[in-house]
């Protein structure tokens, strides 16, 4: 029982997006890993034996398409719930419904409910375990957050789950001109010549969702007069004012890519506050993954600042969770502080220098032993193997006491080399009062 379909006349009258929906594994676009030809999700699909799951990814990847196409194909009776409106009292009716089905018609039903992670843990996900474990319905949740954080354990454990990614460029290329050729349901209909500048640009600016992308595109079709030629040009500039927004050459997976995040970080590491903004705002406009951006960042905290001011990290690490929590558009603003941050703190580079040349040596030189007295004592018989002698530093003036700590084949190795930068120059001048008294 489909409960996705629609008359022709109000399919016609749907958004391309809507109209071009694949209603079948065949002409699904994208994610491979999940509905290829041979993978465990087609063949469930296909054989009519799909158990509960859960489609997790971002907006426009095709969770909503698959469990359509499921509706088509499965004989099971398929209702729809959307878990934003939905509350206990309907979702108990729903399944009292699944139960009788079952009952006197031997029907499975198949709930699809979208929005699955706004479920409330309780009384509603509680009552659709009690139904999935009773085998009265099987469920395909829709989300676009984490479920391992969003759905109780339980339910997960139940429920097989399947990330989709985001649609890649050559995904979107494929509906694009899959649109531009369908008569009935697409963009068929119109003669259109589509500039190689803006299929780059619609796919930029869609984040790699395939509803951005084909509502951007029917807008820029439909706003644009035939010229003599009894063509439609989609000029770039008509691809920027379809999606309001300028295009920026920045290829995320080619040279330029590589070109501004280098130049990002070494605005950075150059202290030029104005120009990493300038490259940040750049990457951001242009799609660029944010994660990415803040894991170089988190990097960067340590390799060029580090302990001339250690709060760099934590700045970092601040960023990201801003990010997590908030999200965009908003964590651009503590992401941005961050980079401020970074940019016009001291830099250093002692941190990373230290730890490439420590592990240098363990590549390189015999590590040696570790001396008896630093080794552990918390067990009864340690004594009397050696393992004494050390001396608690807190016991002694300046919580300092000299010892031996590197083994005996790397004595008189040094690796933190601390500057004059920031912090360092107290660590520095603390490390020269330490050697002084040795």
């Amino acid at each position: 029982m489909d409960l996705f379909s629609s008359s022709r006349s109000s399919l016609q009258a749907a958004p391309l997006a809507e109209r071009m929906r694949p209603r079948n594994l065949d002409d699904f676009i994208g994610q491979e890993h999940i509905v290829g030809k041979g993978r465990l999700l087609r063949r469930a699909i296909e054989a009519d034996k799909l158990g509960s799951i859960i489609l997790y990814g971002p907006p426009g990847s095709g969770k909503t398409t698959l469990a359509t196409i499921i509706s088509e194909m499965t004989k099971a009776n398929f209702v729809k719930i959307n878990a934003v409106s939905a509350g206990v009292a309907e979702i108990r009716a729903e399944i009292k419904k699944a139960q009788d089905n079952l009952n006197f018609y031997g029907q499975r039903s198949i709930f699809f409910i979208d929005e699955i992670h706004a479920l409330k843990r309780g009384a509603q996900q509680d009552c659709l375990l009690e139904a999935v474990e009773k085998g009265v319905v099987t469920i395909i949740g829709a989300t676009t957050e984490n479920p391992y954080f969003e759905l109780n354990g339980a339910l997960l454990s139940r429920s097989r789950i399947f990330q989709l990614a985001e649609h890649s460029s050559n995904d979107l290329k494929q509906l694009i001109q899959r649109s531009l050729m369908d008569e009935e349901n697409g963009l068929g209909m119109y003669r259109v010549q589509l500039a190689e500048d803006a299929v780059t640009h619609f796919i930029e600016m869609s984040g790699g969702d395939a509803r951005n992308v084909l509502n951007a595109l029917e807008l820029a079709v439909l706003s644009t007069a035939p010229s003599e030629d009894g063509c439609r040009h989609i000029t770039l500039e008509v691809a920027e004012d379809s999606t309001q927004q300028r295009y920026i050459r920045y290829d995320k997976s080619g040279d330029n890519h590589y070109d501004v995040i280098s130049a990002f970080i070494k605005s950075i590491r150059g202290s030029a506050p104005d120009a990493a903004l300038h490259y940040y705002a750049r990457m951001t406009a242009a799609g660029e993954d944010q994660r990415f951006i803040v894991r170089r960042l988190i990097v960067h905290a340590s390799e060029d600042i580090g302990m001339a001011d250690p709060q760099a990290m934590l700045m970092a690490h601040a960023a990201w969770n801003a990010l997590e929590t908030v999200g965009l558009p908003e964590a651009r603003i503590p992401i941005a502080q961050c980079i401020l941050y970074l940019a016009t703190a001291p830099k250093s580079n002692s941190v990373i220098a230290a730890i490439d040349e420590a592990m240098g040596d363990i590549k390189n030189k015999a590590a040696g032993r570790v001396p008896l007295h630093l080794k552990d004592t918390h067990y009864r018989g340690a004594r009397e193997l050696g393992h004494t002698g050390y001396k608690y530093p807190h016991n002694y003036p300046g919580h300092y006491v000299e010892q031996q700590y590197l083994p005996d084949a790397l004595q008189g190795v040094t690796y933190y080399r601390p500057t004059e930068q920031g912090r360092e120059k107290l660590i520095k001048k603390r490390l020269s009062l330490k050697s002084k008294k040795e």
